[in-house]
């Protein structure tokens, strides 16, 4: 069955990238293209929602197409776990509410990446990251970095805390989940991440690079075919991956 697809930044780049997988994708067409001078309610009749627009008009998209049982696929950045818990306890109160399935990066390398991170954190005490992005990323730390730190948390378990020495000075990053983040924002740059894992003699590094939009293109049509089958507030692609990792889907 075709699924009707509502985009929420239409003109944006990855809107237009979105907007072209679902022309090219036999399962998925187009029910409407919203701008910021568009009406939310062009999104009703759709069966699934793709938000890609800021961080200032998100909330308000999800909270509509979530409210009105539209599956809803947000790769907008700037999503910390606070407000992704409101957006729980909406979606909780609401009967018939829709999906709500949050992406911090559509790369499947960079799932991975984060994911082998994960894994391997309960083995080193030392855990950095920093990462990269173009001069116009208006955040900091990335959504991706925030969504790494969070697993290489939950990835330690009864290890507890990495160390962290010195995270009262500014230079030493900002901690998320107890992880030092490092931010760099500057041309020549499309996206990278990289996280260090130190112990006794060695050190582990896990580095993704992005180097086209061409690498998102797999997981936006990954979120958009599953976002219908799930349920309540998921996520991370892994989820939709099937990694096994804790605390994907709330």
């Amino acid at each position: 069955m075709t699924k009707r697809v509502a985009v929420a930044g239409a003109t944006g780049k990855m809107g237009q990238l979105a907007i072209r997988l679902i022309d090219e994708a036999d399962d998925l067409e187009l029910h409407a293209a919203l701008d910021s001078r568009s009406s939310l309610d062009e999104m009703l009749g759709a069966d699934v929602a793709f938000d890609v627009t800021h961080p200032g008009a998100s909330a308000a998209i999800v909270e509509f197409a979530a409210g009105a049982g539209i599956p809803i696929v947000v790769g907008t950045s700037g999503w910390s776990s606070d407000r992704i818990a409101e957006i729980t306890q909406f979606v909780r109160g609401h009967d018939d509410a829709g999906a709500v399935v949050f992406v911090p990066n559509f790369s499947i390398g960079s799932v991975l990446a984060s994911s082998f991170a994960a894994l391997a954190a309960p083995y080193f005490d030392s855990i950095e990251i920093v990462e990269a992005h173009h001069a116009g990323k208006v955040d900091s730390p990335s959504g991706t970095a925030v969504r790494t730190a969070e697993l290489i948390g939950e990835g330690r378990g009864v290890a507890g805390p990495v160390a962290a020495p010195h995270a009262d000075q500014r230079a030493r990053g900002q901690l998320v989940s107890g992880i030092p983040v490092h931010s760099l924002r500057m041309s020549g740059v499309l996206a990278e991440q990289r996280v260090i894992l130190g112990g006794d003699g060695e050190t582990l590094t896990f580095t993704h690079s992005t180097l086209s939009p061409s690498s998102y293109e797999a997981g936006i049509l990954l979120a958009l075919r599953r976002a219908t089958e799930v349920s309540g507030v998921t996520v991370g692609l892994d989820a939709l991956l099937d990694l096994g990792l804790p605390g994907t889907i709330r």
